[in-house]
C-alpha cells in the first residue's frame, strides 16, 4: 500500500471549556501521563508513514514550536498559523498546498484513542471513498447518522426529529481525498458542512465505525481527568509519577494519582487527583481534584467514575478474570470479590484465607461468604501494591526494608504456614508436580515463542529432552507451602506500611526458591544485583532460624532453575493475556522478562545447550 500523503492536526482552539487550566498550556499540550496530547496523536498518525505532517495553530503559538522542537518528529512539521481562527473546514484549505498533493488524514489534537489508523486509511482506498469519517457509539454526541449501506446521511440537527438507530458519533479521525478541498470555501468553514456538500453532489461520503477501541476527549477539566485515569487503567496501571516530581516518596497517594513533571509532592495525601507541571502540592491533603498552576479544581467522583461509583468502584486490573469491587458504607469500606460461578479455586480461597490469617501469615481477613453468587467481603487494604509504591524514587536503603518485610511474610508462608498444612486439607492435597512444571515450558513456547513472537518453525525435540531435566530438577526440591505468584503487583501495602499477600488462591506445594525468584527476579522491577543478594541471604538466615526442616544447600541449588522456569512461565502469561485476553498493557513487561530469561539462560548453556540457543534467538519487536 502507498504511504500516505499527508496528516493534518487540528490544533488551533482555545480550550475555553478548559479554563482556567488552559490560561497557561495550551489545550494540545495538556499531558497525559507524561506526553502531550497532540503527542500521543503524532505516535498514532505515524503507523500510516505520512510524507508530510502538518499542524494548524492559533493560541499559544511559541508554546506549539516549543513542543515541536522538542519532539522526535519535530523537524518535519509543517505549521500552518491562523491569525483568526478558520474553523474545521478553513484550517485544510488554508493548508491546501501541501494537502492537495494525495490523500490526507485529519486527527483532533484533543483526543485520545487505540484506533487502527491504518485500517481505516485501507479501507478508504478499497472502498473508493473522497470521505471516510471514523465513527463510534457514544450516545452523548450520537449526531452522524449512517445510511444501511453504511454512507454518511446528514447530521442529526437540533429541532430536528431524527431516528435513533442509524446514529454515531464523529470521533475527530478522517481520511479525505484532495479533491475534498473543492468542497471548502475560502475563509471560515466547518467540515461537516463541506461532508454535507459531497453527499448532496454525489460523491462518496462513508463510515467507519470503530466502536469498542478505547477513546477520551479532552473537552473539559472533567473529560480530560478522566482521559487520564482512562489511559492509567489501558495502561493496567494506577499511579504515574513523572521522573522530576519531587516528594513522592514522602507522599501517600490512593486510587489514581498523576503528578506530571516537575510537581512537589512533600507530605501530600492524595487521592484521584491529576497535578499538573510545576505544581506544588506539599503538605496538602487532595481528594478527586485537577491540580493546576491557578489552584485546586474539585471534580465530582459520580463524574469521573459514573454513577454509583460513589458507593462501588471496581478496582483492581490484573490477567485474572475476577472482579473486585471497593464499596464504601458511610465512613468505612470492603472489597467485593466477584467469581465466576464456576471458579474452581473460590472454595480454595475461602479456605486458604482462613487458613493462612490463623498461621500469622497477613493476608485481607475475610468478613464473608456468599457462596451461591461466588462472591466474598474482604478487608480493604487500600490501593498500594509494592509496584505502585515502587514508583516513586525510593532510597536503597527504603526499598530494602520494605522488601524485607515482604520476605518476613513469605517466611511466615514457608515455615510457619508449611509446618500445618494438614489442618488445611485443600492446600495439602495441591502439589506442584512435574506434571505441572512441564505445563509451564509448554505454555512458554505455546504462547510466547510461537503465540506472540511467531517462531513456530522450533525444533521440540531437543527442547522437550532439556525441559524434562528442568523440571525434574525442580520437582526434586523439598517443598512448602509457596504463594506461586508473589510479584510486586500482588504484595498490598496497607497505609504504605503495611506488607499482605492477595491473590493467593493460586497456591501450591513446590520449592520456596520459586517464591523468592518471582519476587526477587520481578519483571515488573529490576533490583539491583547486591540488593537482591543481600535479600536472598536475610531469607536464607531467617529460615534458619524459624525451621529445622529448611535444606538450604537444595534451596541455593534450586534458585536458577526456579528462575529460568518463573521467566518462561511471566512470559507465557504476557503472550497469552495480550493475544488472547487482549490485555495489551502486560507487552510493557515482555523486554525486561526477556532481558531476565536471557541472563539465566547464559548462567546455564552447558546444561541446556538447546533451551540457551532458543533463548538468545528469541528477539522482541516493539508492540504498535
Amino acid at each position: 500500500m502507498s504511504r500516505l500523503h499527508a496528516a493534518f492536526i487540528l490544533a488551533a482552539g482555545l480550550g475555553e471549556r478548559l479554563r482556567p487550566i488552559t490560561d497557561v498550556l495550551p489545550k494540545p499540550l495538556l499531558p497525559l501521563c507524561g506526553k502531550p496530547c497532540i503527542e500521543r496523536a503524532v505516535e498514532q498518525i505515524m503507523r500510516c508513514h505520512p510524507v508530510h505532517l502538518c499542524v494548524n495553530m492559533h493560541y499559544k503559538v511559541d508554546k506549539i514550536r516549543s513542543w515541536a522542537a522538542a519532539s522526535p518528529h519535530g523537524e518535519r512539521t509543517q505549521f500552518y498559523h491562523e491569525p483568526e481562527i478558520l474553523g474545521t473546514g478553513g484550517a485544510l484549505k488554508n493548508a491546501a498546498s501541501c494537502l492537495s498533493g494525495g490523500t490526507f488524514l485529519v486527527h483532533n489534537a484533543d483526543i485520545v484513542s487505540t484506533i487502527d489508523l491504518p485500517s481505516i486509511l485501507e479501507r478508504h482506498r478499497a472502498d473508493g471513498n473522497l470521505v471516510t469519517l471514523a465513527v463510534h457509539d457514544y450516545p452523548r454526541f450520537n449526531t452522524v447518522c449512517v445510511a444501511a449501506d453504511g454512507m454518511f446521511d446528514g447530521l442529526m440537527r437540533a429541532g430536528i426529529k431524527q431516528p435513533q438507530s442509524g446514529l454515531r458519533a464523529f470521533t475527530g479521525i478522517a481520511v479525505y481525498e484532495p479533491e475534498f478541498l473543492a468542497f471548502l470555501p475560502d475563509g471560515i468553514s466547518h467540515l461537516t458542512d463541506a461532508w454535507q456538500s459531497a453527499r448532496d453532489a454525489g460523491r462518496r461520503v462513508a463510515v467507519v465505525d470503530v466502536s469498542g477501541c478505547f477513546w477520551s476527549d479532552i473537552g473539559t477539566p472533567v473529560t480530560y481527568a478522566k482521559a487520564v485515569f482512562d489511559l492509567l487503567r489501558a495502561d493496567g496501571e494506577t499511579v504515574f509519577i513523572h521522573p522530576s516530581a519531587k516528594g513522592c516518596g514522602r507522599s501517600d497517594y490512593q486510587g489514581y494519582v498523576v503528578a506530571e513533571a516537575g510537581s512537589k509532592l512533600d507530605g501530600a495525601k492524595l487521592k484521584n487527583c491529576v497535578v499538573l507541571p510545576g505544581c506544588d502540592v506539599s503538605g496538602q491533603h487532595i481528594e478527586n481534584a485537577l491540580v493546576h498552576a491557578g489552584g485546586i479544581l474539585p471534580l465530582s467522583a459520580a463524574e469521573l467514575f459514573g454513577r454509583g461509583a460513589v458507593e462501588m468502584v471496581e478496582i483492581g486490573f490484573g490477567g485474572s478474570d475476577r472482579r473486585y469491587f471497593r464499596i464504601a458504607d458511610g465512613g468505612s469500606s470492603a472489597v467485593l470479590l466477584q467469581c465466576a460461578r464456576r471458579d474452581e479455586e473460590f472454595e480454595r480461597q475461602a479456605a486458604y484465607a482462613k487458613f493462612f490469617a490463623k498461621q500469622g501469615v497477613r493476608v485481607p481477613r475475610l468478613s464473608s461468604i456468599a457462596a451461591h453468587q461466588a462472591a466474598m467481603l474482604f478487608e480493604d487494604l487500600g490501593d498500594i501494591s509494592l509496584y505502585s509504591w515502587l514508583r516513586c524514587s525510593r532510597s536503597e536503603g527504603a526499598v530494602e526494608a520494605m522488601y524485607r518485610k515482604v520476605l518476613d511474610q513469605l517466611v511466615q508462608l514457608h515455615a510457619v504456614a508449611s509446618a500445618h498444612v494438614h489442618d488445611c486439607p485443600l492446600l495439602a492435597e495441591r502439589v506442584f508436580d512435574y506434571d505441572h512444571l512441564r505445563w509451564e515450558t509448554a505454555y512458554f513456547c505455546e504462547q510466547f515463542a510461537i503465540g506472540l513472537l511467531g517462531h513456530d518453525d522450533i525444533d521440540r525435540r531437543p527442547l522437550d529432552e532439556e525441559f524434562h531435566l528442568l523440571a525434574q530438577s525442580v520437582d526434586a526440591a523439598p517443598r512448602t507451602i509457596i504463594h506461586r505468584d508473589c510479584q510486586s503487583q500482588n504484595i498490598m501495602l496497607k497505609n504504605n506500611t503495611e506488607v499482605c499477600l492477595i491473590d493467593f488462591q493460586g497456591a501450591r506445594l513446590l520449592t520456596p526458591a520459586y517464591d523468592i525468584v518471582s519476587l526477587l527476579w520481578d519483571p515488573y522491577y529490576r533490583l539491583d544485583g547486591a540488593l537482591r543478594e543481600r535479600l536472598v541471604t536475610y531469607y536464607r538466615c531467617e529460615m534458619q532460624s524459624r525451621t529445622d526442616t529448611f535444606d538450604d544447600a537444595a534451596f541455593r541449588h534450586a534458585l536458577l532453575p526456579c528462575r529460568l522456569q518463573r521467566h518462561m512461565q511471566a512470559l507465557g502469561a504476557y503472550g497469552f493475556l495480550s493475544q488472547v485476553k487482549g490485555k495489551r498493557s502486560f507487552l510493557k513487561h515482555v523486554p525486561e522478562g526477556m532481558r531476565l530469561l536471557k541472563e539465566d539462560a547464559r548462567e546455564v548453556r552447558d546444561r541446556y545447550p538447546a533451551l540457551a540457543a532458543l533463548i538468545s534467538g528469541l528477539e522482541v519487536v516493539p508492540a504498535q
